[in-house]
């Protein structure tokens, strides 16, 4: 099994359908009661695992940040960095962010000037690389001018530490903010957003999409299987699995009868389609190439290989329109390009 391969947007990039995420790799939280906090969720060698299995299978497209592997920031851009090493670094895409807090200091967090140029070169020198393909913005910075950020990305651009620069959690008025600032100064645009996006979580998200369709802007969905409830594990009145999100988050499962009903047609389609629910909601984003007005890649965030596995399989399982049609259904009245 391969992956097949996609035009981000208006970049020219070339990328595999599916991205993997790391935003597990090096984090140590307590998961359950038994946990340490010095227990990883993806250790060094788990992430390795992914990173050979993901590549070997087609996936070029790699998704990390500068926070990721707390409480130790930056050990998931360390472990990649690790990977990488010794490896074609042009077969590779990978995607950083900066926003998030690094330290105590009070210039260690947002998107200001020096905070930005310090965190682009810890990012660098931590994935032993002179670029990234891709730099977000992880948050907007209601506290930094967005011409600050935006100047200094231009110039980190024209420097040629990074190739494109993306807008990650982001609201549509802050996107078409940041489109007309940059185009007004002559800067680099942003040309990749990272909206959250899935199968229960369409509406609030709709405008935004509208935005980035106009704009012909790649859109790489975060969130693809809502934290792990579109994979099936769940049920209304029984009792969360140990070790999974709804056991820390006890809000979890506190959803609309919606939600459930997206699931269960989910679970309807898989059977019919002999695939797993993972596999049919994945397939239902990937089928908006089709059917909709734009190409989301997922960013897909397994702990294990199985877990890479399934959700490699998606690439492989037509979608039938009908399918399709009832999964959007389910969930209720959209704008068209959500759809």
């Amino acid at each position: 099994m391969s992956s097949v391969y996609t035009t981000l947007g208006g970049t020219g990039l070339s990328v595999s359908r599916l991205c993997l995420g790391t935003a597990r790799f090096g984090r140590a939280v307590n998961t359950d009661r038994t946990r340490r906090l010095d227990e990883q969720i993806i250790d060094r060698e788990t992430a390795h695992d992914l990173l050979d299995t993901a590549f070997d299978q087609g996936v070029n497209f790699i998704d990390t940040a500068n926070s990721y592997g707390r409480p130790v920031e930056g050990r998931a851009e360390r472990y990649i960095g690790e990977w990488l090493d010794g490896r074609d670094r042009e077969s590779v895409v990978v995607a950083s962010k900066v926003y998030g807090d690094m330290g105590d200091g009070p210039n260690d967090a947002g998107l200001s000037r020096k905070h930005v140029r310090a965190q682009l070169r810890g990012t660098l020198d931590r994935l032993g690389t002179d670029y990234v393909d891709i730099y977000y913005l992880h948050r907007w910075d209601d506290d930094t001018p967005i011409t600050e950020t935006l100047s200094t990305l231009d110039d980190a651009v024209r420097a040629g530490r990074v190739h494109h620069i993306g807008l990650s959690t982001a609201a549509a008025w802050q996107l078409v903010k940041a489109q007309w600032t940059s185009d007004v100064n002559g800067w680099e645009p942003v040309s990749i957003t990272q909206p959250k996006y899935n199968a229960v979580h369409r509406a609030p998200v709709a405008p935004y999409l509208d935005a980035c369709v106009d704009s012909n802007v790649g859109i790489c969905v975060y969130s693809p299987l809502a934290g792990g409830f579109l994979t099936g594990k769940y049920e209304r009145s029984t009792p969360e699995p140990s070790a999974s999100r709804a056991s820390r988050d006890r809000g979890f499962l506190d959803r609309p009868e919606r939600d459930w009903r997206v699931l269960d047609t989910i679970r309807t389609v898989a059977e019919e389609l002999d695939a797993t629910p993972t596999q049919v909601a994945l397939a239902w984003l990937l089928a908006h190439e089709r059917h909709a007005a734009f190409t989301p890649i997922p960013v897909v965030g397994p702990r294990t290989v199985d877990q890479l596995r399934d959700n490699l399989s998606a690439l492989s399982l037509s979608l039938p329109q009908d399918a399709y049609s009832r999964i959007s259904d389910a969930y209720g009245h959209v704008s068209e390009t959500a759809r």
